[in-house]
């Protein structure tokens, strides 16, 4: 279908069927990955959610709270019983920052920069498991990018105005 047909215009096509809903195939693939993500993370005795965490972790080193919050898309409500998690089992800690009372430090523990080391083949095995070549995961990465910026901008298109 080109960007000025719309379903209406396929004759014959039905798009009102689950399988032909993109946002269906999306949900699938996710809840998929993260069944993958459940067996090989194990191994680290990590959730998907909090590898996720930990990634950007190795990557910044210490970010507050609302920051990480917003690489990962999750609220405050959703990220803090998580990281509160993860400060249990000695992978991160959470300290107030000192120039800003109302922010929330978090960083990884020695212990949580020494699983860095053992997460290095994850990303092999969830390329293995996907049975891509590597030009073909860099192609649905760029695509999948491209798409989230579509969808954040209409979200914002359709917002409405409370000014």
């Amino acid at each position: 279908m080109t960007p000025t047909q719309t379903p209406h215009s396929e004759a014959g096509e039905n798009w009102l069927r689950l399988d032909r809903q993109i946002c269906f195939s999306l949900h699938a693939a996710s809840r998929a990955f993260n069944g993958v993500y459940r067996v090989i993370l194990k191994d680290l005795g990590l959730t998907y959610p909090q590898y996720l965490v930990m990634l950007i972790l190795w990557e910044e080193g210490e970010l507050p709270v609302k920051k990480l919050g917003e690489h990962l898309r999750l609220d405050s409500g959703t990220l803090s019983p998580l990281l509160k998690r993860l400060e249990t089992a000695g992978l991160v800690t959470r300290e107030r920052s000192t120039r800003d009372e109302r922010s929330v430090e978090v960083r990884p523990t020695a212990q949580g920069m020494a699983l860095r080391e053992r997460a290095l083949r994850v990303p092999e095995r969830i390329a293995a498991a996907t049975g891509f070549g590597i030009d073909e995961i860099r192609e649905l990465h760029e695509r999948l990018d491209r798409l989230t910026t579509a969808l954040d901008a209409a979200a914002l298109e359709e917002t409405p105005d409370c000014g």
